[in-house]
């Protein structure tokens, strides 16, 4: 029998969000679910996607929905996958929603690396939005435009979405820490007419310059119009050699009002971009209120998000936990952007944010669990952390030894919600509750409504045993469309052609169905999975045990075609003071044949001086794997160390040699 690593006491039970939603579905449907009892959160699971059209009408009223126009129907046809039309009739705002209130409750805590701290109440980000979108009214942004960012994690990147959204505009964001080639080949496929940017940002204690970027960014979209420029860097930067751009405060208007523009429930919110390592980015459309009914789902129900609560998430304008933040505002809640490493100039940094702003709720990703571990980083001696009750984690698996560790040297009484979805639905396939038992390595459940099971080759559900994620039913917030995709080719070649015969959305993620628990652990992309000798095995599985190892800092596993079959490549970053001797190699082998299996053990392990990662601290495989097999990697400028590759370009051809 598995032992919990927390278990939510009566207390925790009683004032959770889904005890209230609970309750609330058993007086509007007659249902008979207790909310105390073990099984409850699957018992309304089950409700949830067995009675989808109920379970989505729910919601919207629970999470209260503003449209000035009611649905008629909540889904038209649920054999339509994909195409299926969410709460058909509707019409809304999205930004409307999230300005809710205006007040003097706390809006946005900024807090950057440079020392620079700003606050913002509803009331005044109210103001600054309307003072905003009226703007992007007279220069004549209209429903269905573009407008986009490049911009880093700060107040005026959030006023900036809600102001596009107030106008019916399509959002679309990249962080400034992307290079100008990366974001063209994004939002150039999309054609904006305003761009939103600053002269530069900091990170690791320097400043860096972006207004050569912008220009090559500019002059190679056409369609844009207007570059709006934050100053951020200095107070006055020079953008005389950006065409068409002004300074942020001089476009300001000085209308204080917005007329929030309603559209149909299925007009885009967001432009959602894949990560482009393996190819020019995919350009995924979303809906207002799919996307708003699945954020509020997972901030309320899921993360027990609450007006007096503050949440601040380690994350960038490119990444959808971004978007997933931000929509913390409609619930009331106050979050907190931090621009900068997260790791500079120590561990300490975000630890002294969430005790001086009484963070209550904390997002982060693997590898900074990780790197925090790597560093014997001690949170919970060093500060007060009486304010924390949640931590979020996202981004990729996390190893039972990491959630121990968050009990161990964070915080023994939180909610530690691991969760897993994806940018392709901006938001979560498997996810935690506030009321279930936490187990080492496993995400607590799936998200309420979301089919989701494992299949083995066949396309047949398996329990504890490794498949791939499917989601075997539409859910609101899945993609309408690809941006230019006639036919819907690419789209359906992504996600719906993996499994002939079978109307299902292969998610691409490696997973484990625990079926004592019901819990699921991800092991990694499906597409980076090894298969020495046909045997499929999850990368994470390997990671998970080999990074115990305390001579370990980081590692990466790839398969190499050879000699008709595959053979695995293990490349490890060793922590300082020591060396990737025979006595280690034997030591890193043995520990995967009894962790493990004999399968597990690599055929080579070599020292590498770093580890290539996405932007959204995702272990780049797949470009290692194109590299060591003499493919081409493709979008560099996708990567946050492209340096890192370097290495192995040098030890490629030796590896075809061997």
């Amino acid at each position: 029998m598995k032992k919990p690593l927390w278990q939510p006491t009566y207390e925790h039970v009683e004032s959770a969000n889904i005890t209230k939603f609970i309750d609330f579905l058993n007086k509007n449907y007659d249902l008979n679910i207790d909310p105390y009892a073990a099984n409850s959160y699957f018992q309304l699971y089950n409700w949830s996607i067995e009675n989808v059209e109920s379970f989505w009408a729910s919601l919207w009223k629970f999470v209260g929905v503003k449209s000035s126009q009611m649905y008629v129907k909540v889904v038209d046809d649920l054999s339509k996958f994909p195409g299926a039309r969410w709460f058909v009739g509707a019409r809304l705002n999205f930004a409307e929603n999230l300005l809710r209130y205006r007040n003097g409750h706390l809006a946005i805590i900024f807090r950057g690396e440079n020392g620079e701290s700003i606050k913002l109440t509803y009331s005044e980000l109210y103001r600054s939005v309307a003072r905003l979108a009226n703007s992007l009214k007279e220069i004549g942004i209209s429903p269905g435009d573009r407008v986009c960012a490049y911009m880093p994690n700060i107040s005026e990147t959030c006023i900036a979405m809600l102001a596009a959204a107030s106008v019916g505009g399509i959002w679309s964001s990249c962080g400034t820490e992307l290079g100008a080639s990366v974001v063209i080949d994004r939002i150039g496929q999309i054609e904006p007419k305003v761009l939103f940017t600053v002269d530069g940002y900091w990170y690791k204690g320097k400043s860096f310059n972006v207004v050569d970027n912008v220009e090559k960014i500019v002059k190679s979209i056409p369609s844009i119009e207007k570059v709006i420029v934050v100053p951020y860097l200095q107070d006055e930067p020079n953008i005389s050699m950006v065409p068409r751009s002004v300074l942020y405060e001089d476009f300001l208007s000085s209308k204080e009002e917005i007329r929030f523009e309603q559209v149909s429930s299925d007009h885009p919110i967001y432009i959602m971009f894949s990560s482009g390592t393996t190819g020019k980015p995919k350009c995924m459309v979303q809906s207002c209120s799919g996307v708003l009914v699945n954020h509020l789902k997972e901030l309320i129900i899921h993360t027990d998000l609450k007006r007096e609560d503050k949440i601040i998430y380690i994350t960038s304008p490119s990444w959808m936990m971004w978007n997933w933040l931000i929509s913390s505002l409609a619930v009331g809640a106050t979050i907190v952007l931090y621009d900068g490493n997260p790791l500079y100039p120590d561990w300490r940094t975000l630890w002294k944010v969430v005790e001086e702003e009484r963070v209550t709720i904390f997002g982060c990703s693997a590898s900074y669990i990780n790197s925090l571990r790597g560093v014997n980083a001690k949170p919970g001696k060093e500060f007060d952390l009486s304010s924390l009750r949640e931590i979020s984690q996202t981004g990729s698996p996390l190893s039972a030894d990491g959630f121990k560790w968050i009990y161990e040297e964070v915080k023994e009484d939180l909610h530690f919600n691991s969760i897993s979805g994806g940018t392709d639905i901006n938001g979560c396939f498997a996810i935690g509750s506030p009321t279930l038992p936490v187990y080492a390595g496993e995400l607590q459940a799936p998200g309420l409504g979301m089919k989701i099971k494992v299949y083995d080759e066949m396309g047949d559900p398996i329990y504890d045993k490794e498949g791939e994620l499917v989601c075997e039913m539409p859910a609101p917030s899945m993609p309408l469309y690809f941006w230019n995709d006639p036919n819907n080719e690419r789209y359906l070649d992504t996600y719906f052609r993996f499994y002939p015969g079978k109307n299902v959305w292969r998610h691409g993620d490696w997973a484990i169905f625990h079926s004592d628990t019901g819990g699921i652990t991800i092991l990694g992309r499906s597409d980076a999975v090894l298969k020495p000798s046909g045997v499929r095995i999850g990368t994470a599985e390997i990671y998970n045990i080999v990074e115990k190892l305390p001579e370990i800092a980081d590692s990466l596993a790839v398969g190499q075609y050879w000699k008709g079959d595959q053979r695995i490549i293990l490349f490890v970053k060793l922590k300082q003071g020591y060396t990737l001797t025979e006595e280690l190699k034997d030591k890193i082998k043995r520990a995967l044949r009894e962790g493990a299996s004999p399968r597990h053990v690599p055929a080579i392990i070599m020292e590498t001086p770093d580890i290539p990662y996405t932007f959204n601290m995702k272990k780049v495989e797949i470009a290692v794997m194109n590299i060591i097999n003499c493919r081409p990697v493709t979008n560099r400028d996708s990567i946050l160390n492209p340096e890192s590759l370097i290495y192995f370009e040098k030890i490629a051809q030796e590896l075809q040699k061997e």
